[in-house]
């Protein structure tokens, strides 16, 4: 059994920095190893949503084509019913776009919550230093 002293406590206290750095390594390790396979996974689910766009663009082709030779036949006219359909398109893609030109504006990433909250925040701690 060890006698208390001065050398035992300095003993246990190397052991346990000894511990705590080989812990420490231990879960940078671990956490090397967990992002490297997230990391991986999510690239490969980028690269099946890049497929997924491929083909529901090539879907959206034969669609569109097949409703333009569907509506040729209502209005006797395949070059009118690609300019009712191309017309269609263009308006929804116009719409389109001006929500996502909207939604990426600069006043839409301000914090809005946030800076209520620290000037909220911030009138409570001023009251309290005062009161």
């Amino acid at each position: 059994m060890a006698e208390p002293g001065n050398g035992s406590i300095q003993g246990l206290l190397a052991e346990a920095l000894r511990e705590t750095t080989d812990l420490a390594r231990k879960e940078i390790a671990l956490f090397r190893t967990e992002m490297s396979n997230n990391l991986r996974t999510l690239f490969l689910g980028l690269g099946m949503m890049v497929g997924a766009a491929v083909f529901a663009v090539v879907a959206l082709l034969v669609l569109v084509d097949a409703l333009v030779k569907w509506l040729a036949t209502v209005v006797h006219s395949e070059a009118l019913a690609a300019l009712i359909v191309g017309g269609v398109f263009l308006v929804i893609a116009a719409g389109l776009a001006l929500a996502g030109r909207r939604a990426m504006s600069l006043s839409a990433l301000t914090p809005t919550r946030t800076t209520r909250q620290v000037r909220q925040d911030a009138r409570v701690l001023s009251e309290r230093v005062s009161g």
